[in-house]
């Protein structure tokens, strides 16, 4: 996937894959630091949502918390179950760790995309984007990467050998299974429109406000894929998957000290990870905020920088949001959870693709839109209608056969 970085188009030289090996320091650095800022941000905010105060005693406003207790579970002992499978017990927190610094290195971190630039800069004489790679394929390895995550906590409770492990495991595969239809067609819906799976081509589609892909295919694609990611990454109101009440811990029970930590990590890096995935897709990514001709310039910084300033200011603003979620949604039952999946999400996020399709049809062809989105509208109405008899009529079939245990 890196050789597919502009700077291998000439010659392999030094320069070029110094400047790569570079890349994925800073990439790495970046995660670590992004996921131990954002540990302590969630601390913090929280707390002050609940009148509380929060980490406050290591370095600064408690900035350091996070350190401290990552530096306390590398040096506790480390507890293998008796009736665990060893290998897959150690195995498991690196299946969900690794994928969550993998999925980072197609996000553009930057550049000029501006006046049609496909966000490339000069660094060293060497053209390059300020990504580590954008493969003609960057969302379907972020769609694949999130899939492989899940292993992780599958296999974790299924090594455990203990059932509440187990369980957690359990609803982890059919929550993912539930979730990843629905995001996957939201997702569509914004490749439509882009006509691109390039992460830096979907960026640079997307100049001003209106062509925003939150704002082009009509929002709801947005909010589809805002609840399937939170249910992917078993965020709050979605985290079934660790249910105190109901399963002790959840899949990681059985696990301490840094094993533990990998798993912790991996939420909060997969929580930073899917905010810039969401700002990239549907805001703009590094691109500023601009009406028409108009864009909202930050003087005195060159467009590549102020492409990141714009980057992390909208990735901080998802990040709370995540936050605000935890405190204070409460958790949904578990059949809540499979309605919402499979009776409203995937749907809806069908639905408008083929809204959306229709519409793409329409204006190649020259037809009325107005005509081609009414007709649309009518046959999605009938469907939705057809499938809420089909769902009372089994509901009211259910009732009348009574329990079977």
């Amino acid at each position: 996937m890196i050789a597919l970085d502009s700077l291998f188009f000439d010659d392999l030289l030094w320069t070029p894959l110094l400047i790569v090996l570079v890349k994925v320091l800073v990439v790495f650095v970046i995660g670590l630091l992004a996921t131990m800022l954002m540990v302590w941000f969630e601390r913090k905010a929280i707390a002050g949502m609940q009148n509380r105060i929060g980490p406050n005693k290591t370095g600064p406003f408690g900035i350091l918390q996070t350190l401290a207790d990552g530096i306390k579970l590398f040096f506790k002992e480390d507890l293998f179950p008796t009736r665990a499978d060893r290998f897959v017990f150690a195995l498991a927190p690196f299946l969900s760790f690794v994928p969550a610094f993998l999925s980072f290195a197609i996000i553009p971190l930057g550049g000029d995309f501006r006046d049609g630039n496909s966000g490339e800069v000069t660094i060293f004489g060497q053209v390059t984007r300020i990504q580590l790679a954008d493969p003609p394929i960057g969302v379907l390895f972020a769609l694949a990467i999130s899939s492989i995550a899940v292993y992780g906590i599958m296999l974790a409770g299924w090594s455990s050998g203990s059932k509440y492990p187990l369980l957690g495991s359990v609803r982890a595969s059919a929550q993912m299974v539930s979730y990843e239809a629905a995001l996957g067609l939201s997702l569509a819906c914004v490749l439509l429109l882009a006509g691109t799976l390039s992460t830096s081509g979907i960026v640079a589609a997307q100049a001003t406000i209106t062509e925003w892909h939150f704002v082009s295919t009509g929002l709801v694609p947005f909010f589809i894929f805002l609840i399937a990611a939170t249910a992917e990454l078993n965020r709050p109101p979605f985290d079934l998957v660790e249910a105190e009440q109901e399963l002790v811990g959840g899949f990681n029970t059985e696990y301490s000290s840094i094993r533990f930590a990998l798993f912790y990590l991996a939420e909060f890096m997969n929580t930073v990870t899917m905010s810039a995935l969401i700002v990239t897709l549907f805001f703009g990514g590094p691109q500023p905020i601009a009406f028409g001709d108009f864009v909202l310039d930050i003087p005195l910084l060159p467009n590549a920088l102020e492409g990141t300033f714009w980057l992390l200011a909208k990735i901080l603003v998802f990040l709370y949001m995540y936050i605000w979620f935890r405190a204070t949604l409460p958790r949904l039952r578990y059949d809540q959870l499979m309605d919402w999946g499979w009776k409203l999400l995937i749907p809806a996020s069908l639905g408008w693709f083929m809204l959306l399709a229709a519409q793409q049809l329409g204006r190649r062809n020259d037809w009325n839109i107005f005509l081609v989105t009414g007709a649309c509208i009518a046959v999605l109405v009938i469907c939705y209608l057809l499938l809420q008899a089909a769902i009372s009529k089994s509901s009211s079939e259910r009732e009348q056969q009574g329990t079977m245990f």
